[in-house]
């Protein structure tokens, strides 16, 4: 038996939807049907080639999409849920990826998102079993080994599927940075789905201003809905030292008690520059550039400096509650942009390469 997933053959070319296997399931996996699939800058760096590969191997021909919320159809054995319920067909759920479970990092570091055998979904062959590893399919298959957790009544599925990369990520950072002091400024670099959420995130966790810088200004008007106190759009500020002054002016000088990166590890040395001394600072968005940072800054303002990885199952189980809680005070459907079917994947990678949207979501079932 054979179901509809969108594929990409190679980089950079438009997907076809073609024919995947469907695999038999082993002890311990679950098939689920996609109701939605959400895509991220991840995405497109894949389809682009700059992300991906795992020891210099091609993993085309691969099913896109690692943010997926799906419908239980059919599980191999007894499965749990990460709060120990017993997984049965009809629960709809998010998955978190597969780690070893055997490496130093899973057993000794705790450090399980470090995991270099790991399954991440988005970017594995789909001419190799088992095939359903990407959210832009009719089905997904969900190894024995991965986590899983419900999806709360009171969350959408296209929002479930975006908590599970963008804003678990974020969940993790918060996890990493600590307490948010009511009298800090947080400042976050980027206005696409991590930085909306961080800007989210941040007001609910007492920041006494937050500040976002981003582009283009639909985003930025997502991000005051969210609770931004000031944004700068790129556009007006395309210069470096503009926006540092214009973060240094709304700091009485001193710069952001903390900066949280979610744009590109090219903005990390600007960054820098925006924080203040004694301050912290968390880095999340990736990317391939390198970047050149002068070694005294960390020692002349006394940094503390994190970057995140990815998130564990935890990471997705606090993103629903909190969204499951504040759904009444927060519009969040504000992040999903617009609704493709799976013969429009190309297109929705395309405006997510073009910052028209915010989140785009593939529905399988949309003709």
């Amino acid at each position: 038996m054979e179901v509809l997933a969108a594929v990409v053959s190679e980089h950079n070319v438009p997907l076809r939807v073609q024919p995947v296997p469907l695999p038999e399931l082993e002890v311990g996996a679950i098939l689920g049907r996609v109701e939605a699939a959400t895509l991220c800058a991840t995405d497109v760096h894949v389809w682009h080639g700059d992300l991906g590969s795992k020891a210099g191997q091609s993993i085309t021909p691969y099913i896109p999409g690692h943010e997926t919320a799906s419908v239980v159809v059919d599980v191999n054995g007894e499965r749990r849920d990460l709060l120990g319920e017993i997984i049965k067909p009809g629960d709809r759920v998010v998955v978190a990826y597969p780690f070893c479970g055997k490496c130093f990092y899973c057993t000794i570091a705790g450090q399980p998102t470090l995991c270099e055998d790991s399954i991440r979904y988005g970017r594995e062959r789909c001419d190799l079993f088992p095939y359903l590893l990407g959210g832009c399919a009719e089905y997904h298959y969900y190894p024995a080994r991965a986590e899983v957790i419900r999806i709360p009544d009171e969350v959408s599925s296209p929002l479930a599927a975006a908590s599970a990369c963008a804003f678990r990520t974020i969940m993790h950072g918060f996890e990493r940075l600590g307490d948010i002091r009511p009298n800090e400024t947080v400042l976050v670099q980027g206005s696409g789905p991590l930085g909306l959420f961080a800007t989210a995130v941040a007001r609910e966790k007492g920041a006494r201003r937050v500040l976002t810088i981003g582009g283009p200004e639909a985003r930025l008007e997502v991000a005051k809905a969210l609770g931004a106190d000031e944004v700068l759009n790129i556009a007006d500020a395309s210069d470096a030292a503009q926006r540092t002054d214009w973060v240094l002016g709304e700091t009485s000088g001193r710069g952001a008690d903390v900066v949280i990166q979610c744009v590109s590890a090219s903005a990390i040395p600007e960054g820098l520059n925006m924080v203040r001394r004694g301050g912290r600072y968390v880095s999340i968005g990736t990317g391939p550039e390198a970047v050149t940072i002068p070694g005294a800054i960390f020692t002349n303002k006394n940094l503390k400096f994190a970057s995140i990885r990815s998130g564990r199952a935890h990471h997705f189980h606090q993103a629903l509650d909190f969204l499951a809680t504040r759904k009444k005070d927060i519009p969040f459907d504000l992040f999903i942009s617009a609704e493709y079917s799976l013969s429009q994947t190309t297109q929705a990678l395309e405006d997510m390469a073009s910052y028209k949207i915010v989140k785009p979501v593939i529905l399988p079932t949309l003709a």
